[in-house]
């Protein structure tokens, strides 16, 4: 029978007949909303039960049922117990603990299995269920209680934290060029640790206290103000114009004086020349690269080209490093083979040379090293 329906229970105002098997209800909810919310359909069976079963005693819904007029027996019936209750086309709603009822749905379905009881129907309601996102609050509760009882985490510093974070921010990043979803999966989940574990340290500031609340309240308050286009009355149809909405209300928000304020000066060579070569060519200054001598200087020369012409500096020498790497490994394999090494490009017999392998100067090609359309700056 459908829960929603109101003939889904006998209750007080119909007479069960003695031949009728019975329903039983296991009604679940989940910890992570708030206790009484429960749906419309789960009030209306808890109503209309004859009987309500709750094995543990502390489940948290149990004050919110009985402040409702609900009467709600606390008591672990066994299996049979439970088919016995139901006899006489009685409803019974046995409200789940927090982990389920195992070992009773695993009775129930050895009795059905059986054939010789008669059992009741059978129905599996969620009060209440959880909403995407839901699995970020057994996160934070996890931290907080890492962060209170383990000796190594109650001593984090945000400062002592900070390697982690670029460790862990390169993982990903080596996990999405590999295209292992797995990897990329539980990488991402390092990274979101470390969010959570600065939010939990910023809680315990005697002067400027933030918690993960106000973290993500922050980072949706930026995303609704800088897509007016969704959020708001603006118009938006191709990435340029997403980009310049952007562009624009940060502009508005951050009054810098220069555009170079805001880029982390501490990021990967490579990149702070790519990321200065683009903020000076999207506000239009025609600013000459300085002059010098030396790798340094032919270095930030080629990484404000590659930024002109649309590529990532760094995706694309990591990529041309990353063939390097299968080059080397490949004369490995060949010298523990054959004893000798394949002959390098700068000359017979294997000797030493800056020469990159061939594949190396193409392997910005096999990897989205290109910078999208609709790349916008945080």
């Amino acid at each position: 029978m459908n829960a929603t329906s109101p003939a889904a229970a006998p209750g007080p105002d119909r007479e069960p007949r003695a031949t009728e098997p019975g329903r039983l209800v296991l009604l679940t909810t989940s910890h992570r909303v708030a206790p009484g919310l429960l749906s419309w359909p789960a009030w209306q069976v808890l109503r209309g039960a004859d009987l309500v079963l709750c094995a543990d005693a502390a489940h948290p819904q149990l004050p919110h049922l009985r402040e409702a007029g609900l009467v709600v027996e606390e008591a672990a019936p066994t299996a049979q117990e439970l088919v016995d209750a139901c006899a006489g086309g009685r409803t019974v709603v046995l409200v789940a603990a927090g982990e389920g009822e195992p070992a009773l749905t695993d009775g129930l379905a050895r009795l059905a299995g059986s054939g010789r009881v008669a059992m009741p129907e059978l129905e599996l309601l969620p009060g209440s269920y959880d909403l995407p996102g839901a699995r970020l609050l057994d996160l934070v509760q996890v931290m907080d209680r890492i962060r209170a009882e383990c000796p190594w985490s109650v001593r984090q510093t945000h400062r002592g934290l900070a390697k982690y974070a670029m460790e862990e921010a390169y993982e990903l990043v080596e996990a999405i060029e590999d295209g292992s979803r797995d990897e990329l999966r539980e990488e991402l989940g390092d990274v979101l640790l470390q969010v959570v574990f600065h939010a939990r340290i910023a809680e315990e500031d005697p002067e400027e206290p933030f918690s993960v609340d106000d973290v993500a309240g922050g980072i949706v308050a930026k995303l609704i103000r800088r897509h007016p286009h969704v959020f708001g009355e603006e118009t938006a149809t191709t990435p340029d114009e997403v980009k310049a909405h952007w562009l624009r209300t940060k502009a508005a928000e951050k009054q810098r004086g220069s555009v170079t304020e805001g880029i982390p000066l501490h990021q990967p060579a490579l990149a702070l020349a790519a990321k200065l070569a683009s903020r000076a060519r999207t506000a239009d200054l025609a600013v000459p690269l300085p002059s010098g001598s030396g790798p340094g200087y032919e270095l930030l020369a080629l990484a404000a080209r590659a930024e002109a012409e649309g590529v990532d500096p760094e995706t694309a020498l990591r990529a041309a490093a990353r063939a390097y790497r299968d080059a080397i490994r490949e004369a490995e394999a060949a010298r523990a083979v054959g004893g000798g090494v394949p002959s390098a490009p700068g000359g017979p017999g294997g000797a030493e040379t800056d020469t990159v392998p061939p594949a190396a100067g193409s392997a910005h090609r096999d990897v989205e090293s290109h910078r999208p359309a609709d790349t916008v700056e945080e």
